[in-house]
């Protein structure tokens, strides 16, 4: 695990399982269009979650690239789940704006519901095909900037699949500039 205060928010980085963060008020999911279950972490959470998650996501499905919607976390042992759809690298443009928005977005909704420590998947990685080093110093920078902005949020954690994202999460946070 690795960690930078920015202010006074902490930024972690860790290999582990988003649906088994206790510790965090509110994970992030990266969610499809309908909210609905699948492969990767949407289908980890929501089978932790139990049928009540997708429940509560059917009236706020679809939602579109760099969107996020919040809703409550069901059978995980968080407060929150806050769904966000990344974009389709090659598909949805401009990407990199896309993909800020999700980190944005997330964190606003974080701050609106009182969430003081969230986490957050590599979003856009997986299916949706966006280089993971890229990705990761995307998502790095918006947290980052975003860091000035936060007043409720104190930890922000990046849990990620295996050693090769923790990598590329580590490198993009070693290499980010303080926030101004």
């Amino acid at each position: 695990m690795s960690r930078r205060n920015i202010g006074r928010v902490s930024i972690e980085c860790i290999v582990g399982d988003i649906a088994a963060q206790p510790d965090l008020d509110a994970v992030v999911n990266a969610a499809n269009a309908q909210l609905r279950s699948g492969g990767g972490v949407a289908g980890a959470l929501h089978r932790a979650a139990g049928p009540g998650l997708e429940a509560e996501c059917r009236p706020l499905a679809p939602i579109r690239p760099g969107q996020a919607v919040i809703t409550g976390a069901h059978r995980l042992p968080n407060r929150h789940v806050i769904h966000c759809l990344g974009p389709v690298y090659g598909h949805d443009e401009p990407a990199t704006e896309l993909l800020a928005d999700c980190y944005r977005n997330a964190l606003r909704l974080a701050e609106q519901h009182g969430v003081r420590s969230i986490g957050f998947p590599s979003i856009s990685t997986g299916a949706f095909g966006y280089p993971l080093p890229e990705a990761a110093a995307v998502a790095v920078r918006t947290v980052v900037q975003e860091c000035a902005t936060l007043s409720t949020v104190q930890t922000i954690r990046f849990v990620l699949f295996d050693s090769a994202a923790l990598d590329a999460y580590e490198a993009a946070l070693s290499n980010a500039p303080l926030a101004d």
